[in-house]
């Protein structure tokens, strides 16, 4: 029987059950044997991490062929216009491939949003806004890439979604049975 565990992975903690010795892991959070990330969120990205112990499932959530959607909130520096926000939904050019076709719109901050230890920069003159981006692939770092690549820089990154899984009702460091 396929068991899934969701879980709200803070700020700084690395994706992986094994200990660096320099930051916080998934056993800190996670003390249930045979369970594997599919998928990961670098160390200074928030949000949905799903975990699972049947490697079937694992590869459909990670192989780039399913076209997983994935959901993210974005904290960005500045307020994107529309041409940056056409340029996110068209595909972005990067220095080492152009990112596919991904939704992108501003949202208002996310409700019941937790605090970030430690906080974002905060620069007295610019603005920050939040763009809701879904895509369907997910390359190392490719949104921070992305906004920066359209002029806005990521500041914050929160993964929302993973197809029907969300955050909904899950609190910063918990998990749960999906």
């Amino acid at each position: 029987m396929k068991r899934v565990l969701l879980f709200n992975k803070p700020f700084g903690v690395i994706c992986q059950f094994s200990r660096d010795g320099l930051h916080p892991t998934l056993a800190d959070y996670i003390a249930l044997p045979d369970f594997y990330a599919a998928g990961r969120l670098d160390t200074d990205s928030e949000g949905l991490l799903v975990l699972t112990d049947d490697g079937k499932l694992q590869h459909q959530l990670t192989d780039p062929k399913f076209k997983q959607e994935k959901t993210y909130w974005v904290q960005v520096e500045g307020i994107p216009d529309e041409t940056a926000l056409q340029a996110l939904r068209n595909g972005v050019k990067l220095s080492d491939f152009t990112t596919l076709p991904a939704q992108a719109r501003l949202i208002d901050e996310p409700a019941g949003l937790w605090a970030r230890n430690p906080p974002i920069r905060q620069r007295l003159h610019i603005p920050t806004s939040w763009v809701e981006i879904t895509l369907r692939e997910g390359k190392n770092r490719q949104i921070r890439r992305m906004t920066a690549a359209v002029g806005y820089p990521t500041l914050r990154l929160i993964r929302y979604q993973i197809g029907d899984w969300t955050l909904d009702n899950l609190a910063v460091g918990e998990w749960r049975y999906g």
